[in-house]
Parts: structure tokens; C-alpha cells; sequence
């Protein structure tokens, strides 16, 4: 008992806490959870209500690639979703229609627990990792857009793609399986 207890004292300290904590693991998002899904389906449904009572015009198509993210490398499907992530958090936070607080709470937290999962994971993994030139020009449109554009335009195409967010981020979780 006493070899056990100490056994156990020394593993501890061998492995602290907050390293274990701190560790990369995108396995959560290989396969989302059905009430995940459900709470992302039911956002996406009522923003497109929402959008048709609205007159927006958009002329970027922001999610709308000639690459698949299985063609990037790893680090580079971390980098899109992370920017995908980042886009989509901030037009939730955006948001000031209060008929739609409820319905994007849940999602917002579950996108910004997977944003910050990534962050962990791109700062260990390589944090100084230059992008591909397919995902950079990927990135320039997007800060085009989100500089050129109204908010409305970034707003509805980040939410109404999430589906397709929620796909790569599968993929960057999966990593080197990811086809």
C-alpha cells in the first residue's frame, strides 16, 4: 500500500496538472455529438428565417473554394478552420437580434471551446507555420471581405456555412486520415 501511494505521488509530480490539461486533442471533433448537430441545425434555420425578412445583398462567396482542405496539409486545415472560427465567433457576437440570443448560445460556446482547442493545438504544434499559397489567398479574401463587405454579408455566409466549418474542422481533427 505504501509503495502504491507512493508510486502515485511520483507520477503526479512527474505529470502536473496543468501539462495534462494544456495537451493537444482535436478527438472530441472527429464526431460531433447529435445535440451539437441538432443545436447547429436548429441556429442555422432560424438565422435563415431571419435573412429572409432582410434585403442583403453579398458579392463575396467566401465559402465557396476550388480546394478541398484534405489537399492542405494539417497544419494548414488547423489554420482554415482557425480563421473560419474566428469569422464565425465574431458575427455571433455580432448579433443584436434578441429573438436569436437563445438559439446561439449553444453553438457559440461549442465554436469557441473548438476555436480555443485549435489555438492550444496550432501553438504547440507550429507556431510559426507559413500558410500554403492556396489557404493565403483563401485568407486575403476573407480579410478583403470582411473590410470590403457590410457586416450582414460575412454574418450570413459564416453562419450559413457552418455545416461546412463543422466539416473541416472534422477534417483538421482527423489529421493525416482525413480524406
Amino acid at each position: 500500500l505504501l509503495l502504491a501511494m507512493l508510486l502515485a505521488a511520483n507520477l503526479g509530480a512527474a505529470f502536473p496538472q496543468d501539462a495534462l490539461k494544456k495537451g493537444c486533442s482535436l478527438f472530441k471533433y472527429h464526431f460531433l455529438e447529435p445535440h451539437e448537430m441538432k443545436a447547429m441545425q436548429k441556429m442555422k434555420d432560424h438565422f435563415g428565417g431571419i435573412m429572409l425578412k432582410s434585403d442583403r445583398r453579398c458579392n463575396t462567396r467566401l465559402f465557396h473554394r476550388k480546394w478541398n482542405p484534405a489537399e492542405l496539409s494539417v497544419l494548414d486545415r488547423m489554420m482554415l478552420v482557425k480563421a473560419e472560427l474566428d469569422l464565425i465567433t465574431d458575427m455571433l457576437g455580432l448579433l443584436d437580434d434578441p429573438s436569436f440570443t437563445e438559439t446561439h448560445q449553444r453553438p457559440l460556446a461549442f465554436l469557441t471551446q473548438a476555436q480555443e482547442d485549435l489555438r492550444v493545438c496550432m501553438a504547440m504544434d507550429a507556431p510559426s507555420h507559413q500558410p500554403s499559397k492556396k489557404l493565403r489567398h483563401w485568407l486575403q479574401k476573407l480579410q478583403i471581405a470582411k473590410k470590403t463587405e457590410t457586416t450582414g454579408c460575412p454574418e450570413a455566409s459564416a453562419i450559413l456555412h457552418v455545416f461546412q466549418v463543422l466539416n473541416d474542422l472534422r477534417c483538421a481533427a482527423l489529421r493525416e486520415q482525413c480524406t
